[in-house]
């Protein structure tokens, strides 16, 4: 592997000149969901037309994201992964996953992708590593694979010979069956060694009331943001030939989770299914 440098990495590129006030973006509407401030206009008006079919959205951005960190914490201890690559990464919001997998161990190596330039200009809050371990940000698209794997600051941070945990969390349903989502994942998943694992969340209309699922499509189109709801099937063929880690597929408030039933919102306000499977 190439050598690397615990810590912060330097961030070059200035990105405000692409950024697009007008135009929503889904890391933006998440942070807006999230209650954050690095959103425009336009992100808020896309919330607000999901909130307006769905009320139901900051509670199950919210359980995603404790999906998450639970996912990170299964990989970095049970699991013992040490290498994650996070695509999706969205705007930093404390605790980032880096400094949950390092909290657990500090020698974890955190390659996190985004395409919002936003995303590009917090990038540094993503790269405060331990120094035993190292965190690198590339700005890609989920869109080009190859560019992700074949990018220098990804190969000078995870050693394609050793396990990763491929984290595509809450960013799948972006992509139309017209990007060929699942080729792209298969392609990711292609690149790992055996013993690694694959994270996926993803939006579905599966457990929402009928009313609520007619909605749906009218709201994303509204919302300016292409979305594609898919079901338990279409969820699980992200993971043909990989070994799920029970639960299996489930509700994201459900997989693995660290506080009793009555204390969960029902599976209708975090209508997302998750999982975690093994490359054997």
């Amino acid at each position: 592997m190439a050598n690397t440098t615990s810590g912060v990495r330097p961030v070059p590129e200035q990105p405000s000149s692409r950024i697009d006030p007008s135009v929503p973006h889904a890391a933006r509407r998440y942070d807006y969901w999230l209650g954050g401030k690095d959103n425009f206009a336009a992100d808020r008006k896309s919330g607000d037309a999901i909130a307006a079919a769905y009320p139901a959205i900051r509670t199950t951005v919210i359980e995603n994201r404790r999906f998450m960190h639970r996912a990170t914490r299964y990989l970095a201890g049970p699991a013992g992964i040490r290498q994650f690559l996070d695509i999706g990464t969205g705007i930093p919001t404390s605790p980032n996953m880096h400094e949950v997998a390092q909290g657990i161990a500090p020698d974890a190596r955190v390659a996190y992708v985004d395409n919002d330039p936003i995303v590009l200009a917090h990038a540094r809050a993503l790269l405060t590593s331990t120094p035993e371990g190292a965190t690198a940000y590339v700005d890609a698209d989920l869109r080009e694979p190859e560019r992700i794997l074949a990018h220098p600051d990804v190969r000078a941070t995870i050693d394609f010979g050793r396990p990763v945990g491929l984290m595509l969390v809450a960013i799948l349903h972006f992509l139309t069956d017209a990007d060929d989502p699942y080729a792209i994942t298969r392609r990711l998943v292609e690149a790992l060694p055996s013993g690694s694992y694959l994270v996926i969340s993803h939006a579905t209309l599966d457990m929402v009331p009928q009313d609520l699922a007619v909605t749906a499509a009218p709201a994303t189109k509204a919302s300016q943001i292409d979305m594609a709801f898919r079901n338990r099937d279409e969820f699980g063929a992200f993971f043909d030939g990989l070994e799920f880690v029970e639960p299996s597929i489930s509700p994201v408030t459900e997989w693995q989770p660290d506080d009793a039933p009555e204390q969960r919102p029902p599976v209708a306000q975090a209508a997302m299914y998750a999982a975690i499977a093994r490359k054997p």
